[in-house]
């Protein structure tokens, strides 16, 4: 099966749109610390609906919010983690895994930290790490890999970008091998989506000889223009077969 058509680039897909992004964000919270910058989708109440979704499959045992079942607590990293919100947020939730944040705009990164820092010691332990995913190689973060790998919006934005790489091809057909490869075998990819539908990010990542099959999706308020039913944002669990 094919890739879905591509997006029109934007500077949505630029570095030095988030850069300069996020050097705002970093001013506006040095001045009011209460202040901690976008949450992306939240006008859809994608970060409430994804969490929700993570604590139904620590309910189902699927996930592991702490060590208490003898099995080590789930490790999530966070792609394109910006403020580093997400992963905040899953810790005020009570999930004592290793958490990390990249992202390839070195201001996200020193705001992310600079919160995490305004924080109090639970939170002190979540890494960020400045990482380009499609030009470098992962650090000594990625360890044994990551049990969940979450992307808000991230894949979104390299679909607007209109580099393209070695075989010639726009960068976001490159994105699904290099996810893969950091997610541990039965572990899971949970994206949200708001420039894609449900098919098309299936489309994109459960593909013919890829490691990503998909699993279930989060559901959504749903609405019906010109015959169609469809939701604004949408979020889908994949699979990394064992």
């Amino acid at each position: 099966m094919s890739n879905p058509e591509h997006l029109n680039t934007s500077e949505l897909g630029t570095k030095s749109y988030w850069d300069a992004a996020y050097t705002t964000e970093r001013r506006n919270f040095s001045s009011n610390p209460d202040d901690q910058g976008t949450i992306w989708f939240s006008d859809a109440g994608a970060e409430e609906r994804m969490l929700s979704f993570l604590e139904n499959s620590s309910d189902e045992g699927q996930l592991h919010k702490d060590a208490s079942s003898d099995e080590t607590p789930t490790r999530f990293l966070d792609l394109g983690t910006g403020n580093g919100h997400l992963l905040f947020a899953l810790r005020e939730d009570e999930w004592e895994g290793r958490m990390v944040g990249v992202d390839y705009a070195p201001q996200s990164v020193k705001l992310a930290n600079e919160i995490r820092d305004s924080k109090g010691d639970e939170y002190a332990d979540i890494e960020f790490h400045e990482w380009d995913l499609l030009g470098e190689e992962p650090g000594a973060w990625l360890a044994g890999g990551f049990d969940v790998v979450l992307d808000k919006g991230t894949f979104d934005a390299i679909c607007l970008a209109q580099e393209t790489d070695a075989q010639g091809r726009r960068i976001c057909e490159g994105y699904r091998e290099k996810v893969e490869k950091l997610i541990t075998k039965g572990g899971r990819f949970l994206i949200t989506s708001c420039n894609w539908t449900e098919d098309e990010v299936k489309g994109w990542f459960d593909v013919e000889g890829g490691e990503l099959v998909y699993e279930s999706k989060v559901k959504y308020p749903s609405f019906t223009f010109g015959g169609k039913t469809g939701t604004s944002v949408c979020t889908l669990c994949f699979r990394r077969k064992a």
